[in-house]
């Protein structure tokens, strides 16, 4: 009898907890990304999507794999300018309105950091992963991994205030590997960032 490939992965369930200042429970645990270090994707990727809508980007945070595309469809009627200078990650999709969109494939792993150049109060999170098995946490911090293949890996959470944890864990057929993360806020400082030349803002730019 033959056995599809998938029939022998296992899972790995868990939650994970980000602690604010004060040691208050962060109210966006939800935009923690876990991943499973060094797995390859059973399939090619979707691409994932970043809205711009009301002067934000939604959602805030995406994950995809090394090799992965995010879309930027403007649905506002003012112009928006998407754009990181995160290392080789680095991209500027220059002007555009509604309904146009446009999109950027990631080659490598890291955090992109996606911000507007017009309006300073936007900003969105790529986290590239080296990874085929990924996910973001639950609004209660409950996450599930699914068909991963029987192994020892490096699994690692991240969130853009509490950086990152990674733990080691054991994947089996059944019962699924079991793991609880935890990650300290307290400590984060906001820095605010520069447009696409390395300026700052300046006061009346944000004039669409």
């Amino acid at each position: 009898m033959l056995f599809a490939p998938w029939a022998l992965a296992g899972s790995v369930t868990g939650s994970v907890s980000v602690t604010d200042k004060a040691g208050r429970p962060a109210a966006d645990v939800q935009e923690t990304v876990i991943y499973v270090e060094g797995t390859r994707p059973r399939a090619k990727p979707e691409a994932e999507k970043i809205v711009m809508r009301g002067k934000a980007f939604l959602p805030r945070v995406v994950v995809v794999p090394v090799g992965g595309s995010v879309a930027f469809p403007n649905e506002d009627p003012i112009l928006h300018n998407a754009f990181s200078v995160s290392g080789d990650n680095r991209f500027d999709l220059e002007l555009y309105r509604r309904p146009q969109s446009k999109s950027w494939t990631f080659p490598k792993p890291g955090i992109v950091r996606v911000y507007c150049n017009i309006h300073p109060q936007m900003s969105a999170i790529v986290v590239v992963a080296d990874s085929g098995h990924y996910t973001k946490a639950a609004a209660d911090g409950t996450f599930s991994i699914a068909d991963v293949s029987p192994g020892s890996y490096l699994l690692k959470a991240w969130h853009e205030r509490g950086g990152e944890v990674s733990q080691e864990i054991t994947v089996t057929e059944d019962p699924p590997a079991r793991v609880q993360l935890a990650l300290d806020a307290s400590s984060y400082k906001r820095v605010q960032h520069k447009n696409k030349f390395g300026k700052d803002y300046t006061a009346g730019e944000d004039k669409y």
